[in-house]
């Protein structure tokens, strides 16, 4: 599939072994292009590298950060494979995508394949990314660099974020930490449950 508005692309594929144990379709995408971000962040697909730490696979599938040790609702074989400006993680699992809310812990399987996810996410407004929260960023005059989400708060899955959100541009790695450590508090947590949120993000 051609891709466009690339607006970063990874380095050369260095973690091959990472590679063949993908599925064919992916080892073949990630073969041409190591990974890449579209539309000035609005979504990061990541690629068979050691580094950097934000961008590899690897990292985020069975190394440190890997986000099987954050989220309950993941297992080692789900593959994540995509991160939406604010952090939602995209997955394969039995080669179908599924969406992680980033902020609540949850999964969905979405109607897509890889190749119906990578045409999706290229149409002008694709619902399964938050592209609001990326117009807001650029009206107010930031802008995401490679590495960095969207950090919203109030969270989008509180009563408050509906009176409005204000929106920053932190590290990747920050925001993961950030929502893993939000989502494991709010697990057992009713809904319509009064919450005090605090954050040491700069």
């Amino acid at each position: 599939m051609k891709l466009g508005s690339v607006t970063w692309s990874g380095p050369p594929v260095d973690d091959a072994d990472t590679l063949q144990r993908l599925y064919p379709d992916l080892r073949q995408l990630l073969s041409l292009t190591n990974g890449f971000i579209l539309r000035g962040g609005l979504v990061h697909f990541r690629g068979a590298s050691l580094g950097p730490r934000w961008h590899s696979l690897r990292e985020a599938w069975i190394g440190e950060s890997a986000l099987a040790r954050f989220y309950p609702s993941l297992t080692i074989d789900d593959l994540p494979i995509a991160e939406s400006c604010t952090g939602d993680q995209f997955f394969l699992r039995a080669g179908a995508v599924w969406l992680l809310d980033a902020e609540t812990g949850e999964v969905d399987k979405t109607i897509f394949d890889l190749s119906g996810f990578l045409a999706h996410v290229q149409e002008p407004q694709p619902s399964l990314l938050n592209s609001g929260a990326l117009d807001q960023l650029h009206e107010e005059g930031g802008r995401l660099e490679p590495g960095q989400l969207i950090h919203v708060y109030p969270p989008y899955c509180t009563k408050e974020s509906a009176a409005g959100v204000w929106v920053r541009a932190i590290p990747a790695e920050d925001l993961l930490r950030f929502h893993a450590d939000f989502a494991r508090q709010i697990r057992d947590i009713p809904d319509g449950e009064q919450i005090d949120v605090e954050t040491d993000l700069d």
